[in-house]
């Protein structure tokens, strides 16, 4: 199970990461006991966004009860994607909203040299969520005026903030802030940090051992 909270950048996330009771939860979001979890050391990723572009640890906790775990990924990273949030929105918005193409959509994410296949399938994803993403955005923002639902989609995240819609909707339907939950098999449910703060929780339709995590992210 993964939960996402929230980071300002990846700089301030590898610093914080290294303290184990920073984010420790006091309650297992998956069998709900409450106890806080224990520290169970961390995976490593890949990730790709417009400023890094290497692998970042990830921390896991375990619960002492049901010995099933948790990781804390950053909203950065989109689960079972290389690719951050950042990276993806600029090459949505520069194709779809400002009509580039794929070629310069690319250089305006700093990926100059990505692969027609790729952006085309990023473009397909975020088309098929566009009504159901409008929907949802509706109770962050007011309704934007366009002329279809993929135009008014994308003014509603810039207005919101795509960091800001993904981590504030809360929904079991098949869709996320950004348009992209069909990237990975993952319902997103409420979950709550010692403090009273609220994250994202990421539940994975599968559990995966350390290292089965490893072999699927690398």
């Amino acid at each position: 199970m993964q939960i996402l909270r929230l980071t300002r950048s990846i700089k301030q996330y590898l610093e914080e990461i290294s303290d184990p009771n920073r984010y420790r939860l006091d309650l297992c979001p998956q069998c709900q006991a409450r106890c806080p979890l224990i520290a169970h050391g961390f995976y490593s990723r890949t990730l790709v966004d417009v400023a890094f572009d290497g692998r970042i640890p990830v921390r896991r906790y375990v619960c002492r009860f049901c010995k099933r775990t948790v990781s804390l990924l950053p909203d950065f990273a989109l689960p079972y994607l290389r690719f951050g949030l950042s990276l993806i929105r600029l090459f949505l918005v520069a194709r779809l909203l400002i009509g580039q193409s794929l070629r310069e959509a690319g250089r305006a994410a700093r990926q100059p040299h990505m692969p027609y296949q790729r952006g085309q399938f990023w473009i397909r994803r975020f088309q098929k969520q566009a009504v159901a993403l409008c929907t949802a955005l509706t109770s962050l923002t007011t309704v934007v005026v366009a002329a279809d639902f993929l135009t008014r989609a994308l003014h509603m995240l810039e207005t919101i903030g795509w960091t800001a819609a993904r981590s504030l909707l809360v929904c079991k339907v098949a869709y996320a802030p950004a348009g992209l939950a069909a990237f990975s098999p993952a319902s997103r449910l409420p979950c709550r940090f010692p403090g009273g703060s609220s994250r994202l929780l990421t539940a994975n339709t599968q559990h995966l051992s350390w290292r089965q995590a490893l072999r699927s992210l690398g």
